[in-house]
């Protein structure tokens, strides 16, 4: 990798993959054919992209059974024990509805309910992701939300993947679906014969996946558009070489188009990584994806000092942000815009990925200037509670048929009037 002086005029950002126009009419198609057809579509989609004939999509009870018998304990007690982990900390996020009662009697609160029903896309194939499952389902649990359903793509014997089964199984989840792809998203936003209807649709995918979420928005609520996988490390000459370099290759084995990129005020430190990053990259099992994200999509920046590193993250607003500096949480309260946080040597990405607890369903490409990582909040919705005594109206009533008026809603305006005893006045 090669090291560059950090500059204002450098661009940090990389455009969101839209996918091409051919990919949006597809999924444009199967969207309109499953909203149409339901399950026959589901099922002529699920052969052409599968190749799997399902007789019953919905996974038995016998299934899920079977597949928990043939994980390990020590793999379902991992579950358990990052599951536990993912709900305490998701547990202090709960809000409640709240009340006030005003001195003229009027009351004024929030109502705070679950969404009724979330679904949760889990990638299939050959690799599972149990995580996703653990991420996208625990806060909506958490919040109440009654109904979760899970989607994810046959395997070619028309099974899912037994970790993912009882990952599952673990949290109580029991109405899954083995299919996949945009006809997954069009079922679970429009339903089908088989598949009710949600309010919600999580959980990541490819870019027919993404495109279909982005498709069915309005019609149910997403979590985000999410890009590929990122983390931005911002380091002075405390730092590590190998550490570093370590966790620049956790980022980019996930994808060619996923961007690893170290800020350093350190020149030293930064021809250090470069060299591990090469020489860890020898010996990684999914070098070709990684050197290509490394070569592509990620960067070694050397800043003139803290202030500009920091200025070179806000900007970059990135998913993942690691802190390798002397004093971490010195640094880390100039820091407006990441995902996550994770601060000090001994905090490597995947401890949030799978372990800690924070959800690692995270803003991607600078999003994290605005929004935030999936939390319980993201399945309940807010009703405003408005009771107005007669007192207040009274005192008030005047002033809000004025109000009205400047907006030219004369029957807004009369509409307080008449509770004044002045609806004469327009008779």
């Amino acid at each position: 990798m090669n090291v560059t002086p950090l500059s204002s005029h450098i661009s940090l950002k990389r455009s969101l993959d839209q996918g091409t126009s051919n990919q949006r009419r597809s999924v444009e198609s199967i969207l309109a054919d499953v909203k149409a057809q339901g399950d026959e579509a589901v099922a002529r989609y699920t052969k052409q992209f599968d190749g799997v004939e399902l007789a019953d999509r919905r996974v038995s009870a016998a299934e899920t059974a079977a597949a928990l018998e043939r994980v390990s304990e020590e793999t379902k007690a991992l579950i358990r024990e990052a599951a536990a982990n993912v709900r305490d900390f998701h547990e202090r996020q709960r809000q409640e509805t709240w009340i006030t009662t005003k001195p003229d009697g009027t009351i004024l609160g929030q109502k705070v309910t679950p969404l009724d029903a979330a679904g949760v896309y889990v990638p299939g194939g050959r690799a599972a992701y149990p995580s996703s499952i653990l991420m996208n389902v625990i806060p909506a649990q958490t919040a109440g939300v009654e109904r979760i359903v899970m989607v994810s793509p046959p395997q070619p014997d028309g099974s899912l993947n037994d970790t993912v089964l009882a990952t599952a199984a673990e949290l109580g989840i029991t109405e899954i679906y083995k299919v996949g792809g945009a006809q997954a998203v069009a079922a679970l936003a429009y339903g089908t014969e088989t598949i009710a209807p949600v309010d919600k649709i999580t959980g990541p995918g490819n870019i027919f996946v993404a495109l279909a979420k982005q498709l069915v928005y309005g019609t149910v609520d997403i979590d985000m558009i999410a890009g590929p996988s990122e983390v931005v490390i911002l380091a002075d000459e405390s730092g590590h070489g190998d550490f570093i370099a370590a966790d620049m290759l956790s980022q980019a084995e996930h994808d060619p188009m996923s961007s690893a990129v170290l800020v350093t005020t350190s020149r030293e430190l930064a021809e250090e990584t470069a060299a591990e990053v090469e020489r860890q990259l020898q010996t990684l099992p999914k070098e070709a994806i990684a050197r290509e994200a490394i070569e592509t999509h990620s960067a070694i920046y050397t800043a003139a000092d803290m202030d500009e590193g920091v200025w070179a993250v806000n900007e970059l607003a990135p998913e993942h942000l690691e802190l390798h500096t002397a004093k971490p949480w010195e640094v880390m309260s100039r820091i407006r815009h990441a995902g996550a946080i994770f601060l000090g040597e001994n905090s490597s990405e995947p401890v949030g990925d799978y372990f800690a607890g924070p959800n690692h369903v995270l803003p991607t490409n600078g999003t994290a200037r605005f929004s935030s990582p999936l939390n319980v909040e993201d399945f309940t919705k807010k009703s405003s509670i408005i009771s107005y005594s007669e007192r207040a109206l009274h005192e008030h009533g005047e002033k809000i048929a004025a109000f009205a008026r400047l907006e030219d809603l004369e029957a807004h305006a009369r509409a307080v009037e008449l509770r004044l005893g002045k609806d004469e006045e327009h008779e």
